[in-house]
């Protein structure tokens, strides 16, 4: 099955990835958020940490860009997402926690608009079960018309989740 059921497991998954991250950019400046739907309790998901670091000075991205490679990343580009910088695994260095749970690690300035997107649309889905529950809802259903398929799930979500999405992140906008 494509999605699976809520676990906190996610949220603990997160902060064993964050926690080996941040000791690789011991003195540098940025924070590490738990984006994407496995950071939304009680969101059924695909069993992906999606994280996101957030620097603020231009200077601190290649500092982190280093950190990164040392621990065993490499620099995806921005995968033609302005300011959103994919980070994968190499495979050339194991590490017990980084390869145990599989990931999407991103590093964005703090202005950048998919950051901006990660976190309104995470918060919203937070905060309001009718959206979390419409959007489980939607995902299950492309699930089943993508016939459990990773990658036809992915171009069905992309074509239908992002009006959604717009519609949560402008009441999220309201709110603040």
């Amino acid at each position: 099955m494509l999605l699976k059921k809520y676990t906190s497991d996610w949220i603990e998954n997160f902060i064993e990835i964050k926690n080996k991250i941040d000791k690789s950019l011991t003195g540098l400046k940025y924070r590490i958020e738990h984006v994407g739907s496995t950071s939304v309790p009680g969101l059924d998901s695909k069993n992906i940490i999606d994280l996101d670091i957030i620097y603020e000075n231009d200077a601190e991205f290649e500092k982190i860009k280093a950190g990164l490679i040392e621990i065993g990343y490499y620099h995806n580009g921005n995968q033609g997402i302005e300011q959103r910088e994919v980070f994968k695994r190499t495979g050339k260095i194991f590490d017990p926690i980084l390869d145990k749970f599989t990931h999407h690690l991103y590093v964005c300035p703090l202005e950048c608009k998919a950051l901006e997107r990660h976190l309104l649309s995470r918060d919203f889905l937070r905060k309001n079960d009718w959206a979390r529950l419409a959007y489980q809802e939607m995902k299950y259903e492309l699930a089943e018309k993508a016939g459990q398929n990773k990658k036809r799930y992915a171009e069905l979500k992309e074509l239908n989740v992002n009006k959604f999405i717009d519609s949560i992140i402008e009441k999220e906008r309201l709110t603040l």
